[in-house]
C-alpha cells in the first residue's frame, strides 16, 4: 500500500534567511551548501533537504502558512490515488531528473509536497 516513508525536508519563510542559516551552522552544526540549505542522510538512501525561503516567496501559495513540509513517498501514483479517494486533490505535479513531485493542502491550510526519489538506473 503507498505510503509516507520519512520527512523529505522542511521549508520555511525567513525574513533574513542568511542569517537564520548561519545561526544554524554556527550553534547547530548544520552542513549548508552554497544553493542555501542542509542535506541529512534519511533511509534507503534518500535524503532530507532542509532550507530557508526568502519572505516573500510564493513557493507555498496557496498556503497562508510560513512552511511547507515535505514528505518522501515510495509511491507517488498511489499516495495520490489514496488522497484522491479521500477528496483531497493535487495543487500540481512535477517530474524532474531527480524524482516526481506532488502538492497537496492539509486541512489546517499548510501545503504538503510529496516526493519519489528517482529509481536508479539499472547498473548504476
Amino acid at each position: 500500500m503507498a505510503k509516507v516513508l520519512g520527512l523529505g525536508g522542511v521549508f520555511f519563510k525567513a525574513e533574513d534567511p542568511k542569517a537564520v542559516r548561519d545561526w544554524y551552522a554556527r550553534v547547530l552544526g548544520f552542513e549548508v551548501h552554497d544553493w542555501g540549505g542542509a542535506l541529512f542522510e534519511a533511509p534507503k538512501g534518500s535524503q532530507a533537504t532542509w532550507s530557508p525561503f526568502a519572505a516573500d516567496t510564493d513557493y507555498f501559495a496557496p498556503s497562508a502558512s510560513p512552511f511547507m513540509i515535505n514528505f518522501i513517498v515510495d509511491d507517488i501514483d498511489g499516495v495520490l490515488a489514496r488522497a484522491a479517494a479521500e477528496g483531497v486533490e493535487p495543487l500540481g505535479r512535477q517530474d524532474e531528473g531527480y524524482g516526481r513531485f506532488a502538492w497537496l493542502m492539509d486541512p489546517a491550510g499548510v501545503k504538503i509536497e510529496l516526493w519519489e526519489a528517482a529509481k536508479a538506473e539499472p547498473g548504476a
